[in-house]
């Protein structure tokens, strides 16, 4: 749907239509079959008038998205490669939670920020290409109906943490959240969506201004300063004490808690040194660590650390009163890292 129209209030769209001649009833229709019914092509507004769908299709032109390829994994996984209206491709994840009758409990969407990424981080495949553009708030939003149609089921959750540093495409991604927070549309809880971001301080700072509770999480993968400049050299010139502070502010701010996540690296990030700086960045933050398997990417040598090592590290950050949980792969027998799927899908069409 057009990026433009999915922005308006009903209010705006309604006096956008009885400026056309239209009656008021028109705008509440519109409104329901962008936000409601999540509406594909204007074609689909089966109740409004040809000559208003006509209007529309002229006034706010369609930016479709269309499914170019999809896994599954055994573990209920989907990971979907998405082409936009302009032939680029993203990547969205749908990550069920089932109860124990095999119906689905939680339903997580990973969502793409941009197309490409500009951080370079070491461990991530989409870092390799670079960035093309920043996704609009309708292809943010267009990625969710699209996972929750193909599963057919609620989306409970958002996170994004797919490709793209979303605080550097800040105003387009607050707008696609508050959208999908709206109970006029998706009716997520904004503590059930997720910001995921390297740790850009400015975006930050921003993030605590805002009314909404959504929650923050920060890519830190080592409390050690040259390590993380190593894995993540885009945010070399940001130090781990003025990322703390800012993270600290954050929380005075808005009494909600950060998530610090931290991919294991066997022989990089794993040892006893890593782990008790990693207990000292913590200490006078109220966060909760995220530890994870790192994705093995093809031509990479990371390789994620053993589950003994997990294991200890759970043990030692709660011994500490850190509240702390060890996150196992999802898709794991699919293309799962970030930008994998995709790198995979544009290399077969080139040759």
């Amino acid at each position: 749907m057009n990026n433009e129209l999915i922005k308006l209030s009903e209010a705006e769209l309604t006096d956008l239509l009885t400026s056309w001649g239209y009656p008021r009833f028109r705008g509440k229709q519109v409104f329901e079959w962008v936000h409601r019914h999540h509406a594909r092509s204007f074609e689909e507004m089966s109740n409004l008038p040809k000559e208003l769908r006509a209007r529309l299709a002229e006034a706010f032109p369609l930016n479709n998205v269309a499914l170019s390829d999809r896994q599954v994994s055994q573990d209920g996984t989907r990971k979907y490669v998405i082409e936009l209206s302009d032939g680029a491709l993203v990547e969205t994840v749908g990550m069920p939670v089932f109860k124990n009758d095999g119906t689905i409990d939680r339903l997580t969407v990973c969502v793409s920020s941009q197309v490409g990424c500009p951080m370079a981080c070491s461990f991530c495949a989409t870092g390799r290409e670079g960035l093309t553009r920043n996704l609009e708030a309708a292809e943010i939003i267009a990625q969710v109906a699209l996972v929750q149609n193909d599963f057919d089921n609620r989306v409970s959750n958002i996170v994004v943490m797919g490709q793209g540093e979303p605080f550097l495409n800040y105003e387009e991604v607050l707008s696609a959240l508050r959208i999908l927070n709206s109970d006029q549309d998706f009716n997520i809880g904004a503590r059930h969506i997720t910001i995921s971001t390297c740790g850009l301080i400015a975006g930050i700072d921003r993030l605590a201004k805002e009314p909404e509770q959504f929650t923050l999480a920060v890519s830190l993968h080592s409390a050690i300063q040259h390590k993380r400049d190593s894995l993540m050299p885009k945010v070399s010139q940001q130090s781990l004490t003025l990322l703390k502070e800012a993270l600290r502010v954050y929380i005075q701010k808005t009494n909600r808690r950060v998530t610090l996540e931290y991919l294991l690296i066997e022989g990089v990030n794993d040892s006893e040194k890593d782990l008790q700086a990693l207990i000292e960045f913590c200490e006078g933050l109220l966060c909760h660590v995220n530890l994870l398997p790192v994705n093995a990417i093809e031509g990479s040598p990371l390789r994620p650390a053993s589950e003994e090592t997990a294991d200890h590290w759970v043990a030692s950050l709660s011994r500490h009163g850190i509240e702390t949980s060890f996150r196992r792969s999802r898709g794991s027998d699919i293309d799962g890292a970030c930008g994998q799927l995709k790198n995979k899908l544009t290399q077969s069409q080139l040759q």
